[in-house]
């Protein structure tokens, strides 16, 4: 939905099933609407779409994409942005390291989101952005060593280049978020920049660059690097990178107590990667690339307080805390707090918990639509406070 100062705020699709255009429509026409109808009947409704790679081959398609764009008018609904970070199947399966793949040495990943771009410049409105989220380049496991890096850089400009003549085509204004997140080969802001120096020596004096290529902030994802919002997105401003998108998300926070361990085996589930970041006493980050490696670790010989476990596992946004589990939700405030003071810092606002399927009893709402209607009310009133609020067209 719109917001005044100009933002967007939607909900990712990709909480879905969607391995073809039918299942992803569908779902859309099934959940999308119903939620529409909840909290936004009246007004222009925006969509956080997700397409899997064979939905997009389907969608650009000249008559598939004409009768899309019919049902867009026709629910008075719109596009702004597009998750391009799972390139296949993600839900029912396991997905865990097979989301970065193929990742950015890979034409098929290019090829992919240039695609991805193609449609979003067909069907976000006149005046409003586009944005497409993506991987991290690709994950540290996969060793892309120098050569690899410098292949993933090129294909990066490739899709820079793409965005800029699809700009001057279309008049519409496209850029590219890469999401960091634990064990991505970009996970953090000094990670991050770094790469977009390289970037920036590749090209030198391409001011494209920074028109078309920045960051996708996944607040989730930052808040388990221990990372303030006010320092990192300040870093990244600074040295003038777009804020592609803000990711509304919400990690688990917990003490690794005995009974803390024996809960959170309800969320090893075996689809998703749920990485874990330990802080220690002196401040120390140990880092374990899966939930169920960091519970096999012995229990230290003090008190575990003292040990602080954040854990990648999306969770809803209005979760609230238990004497066993805590919450990031402090580092999305504090996310929003930035944004109120510079209303101009990022228009695309998305909620990400795609993770209903997989939510343990405790924090599952009967339908997915509950959830996701709770948490477009604890988020419209989060920005109400904050002097947001949604606009009638």
């Amino acid at each position: 939905m719109k917001l005044t100062h100009g933002l967007h705020l939607a909900y990712c699709t990709n909480v879905h099933r969607g391995r073809d255009w039918a299942e992803t429509l569908s779902n859309l026409e099934r959940h999308t609407l119903a939620v529409r109808r909840a909290v936004s009947p009246d007004r222009p409704y925006a969509i956080g779409l997700r397409l899997s790679d064979s939905a997009s081959r389907e969608l650009v398609q000249p008559n598939t994409l004409r009768e899309f764009r019919n049902w867009l008018a026709r629910h008075q609904c719109y596009v702004f942005t597009i998750n391009g970070f799972p390139y296949g199947d993600f839900h029912g399966t396991r997905v865990k390291e097979h989301v970065a793949q193929p990742d950015w040495t890979h034409p098929e990943r290019l090829d992919y989101t240039n695609r991805l771009f193609d449609l979003l410049a067909e069907l976000v409105p006149d005046g409003v952005e586009g944005s497409v989220s993506t991987v991290p380049v690709s994950f540290k496991q996969f060793k892309l060593g120098s050569r690899g890096l410098a292949i993933a850089r090129a294909n990066l400009w490739r899709c820079v280049d793409h965005q800029e003549q699809l700009t001057r085509r279309t008049g519409k204004k496209l850029h590219l978020g890469l999401e960091p997140e634990p064990f991505g080969t970009v996970e953090n802001t000094t990670e991050f920049l770094t790469l977009f120096e390289q970037l920036e020596s590749d090209r030198p004096g391409d001011l494209r660059l920074k028109e078309h290529l920045g960051i996708n902030y996944d607040t989730c994802h930052f808040a388990l690097q221990y990372e303030s919002p006010v320092e990192a997105l300040g870093r990244l401003r600074r040295r003038g990178v777009r804020i592609s998108k803000l990711h509304l998300s919400n990690a688990l926070k917990v003490h690794p107590t005995r009974d803390v361990r024996t809960a959170l085996r309800a969320f090893d589930d075996g689809v998703y990667f749920h990485q874990v970041i330990e802080r220690r006493a002196d401040g120390e980050l140990v880092r374990y690339a899966d939930l169920d490696e960091a519970l096999v670790t012995p229990e230290s010989d003090g008190p575990q307080f003292d040990r602080e476990w954040r854990i990648h596992f999306h969770i809803p946004l209005h979760a609230p805390e238990t004497p066993l589990f805590g919450t990031t939700v402090e580092h999305l405030r504090g996310t929003l707090d930035v944004l109120k003071q510079q209303p101009q810092l990022c228009s695309h606002l998305e909620m990400e918990t795609y993770t209903w399927e997989v939510l343990p009893r405790e924090l599952k709402q009967p339908r997915v639509e509950d959830m996701l209607v709770s948490e477009y009310r604890w988020t419209l009133a989060e920005l109400a406070s904050r002097g947001f609020h949604p606009v009638a067209s």
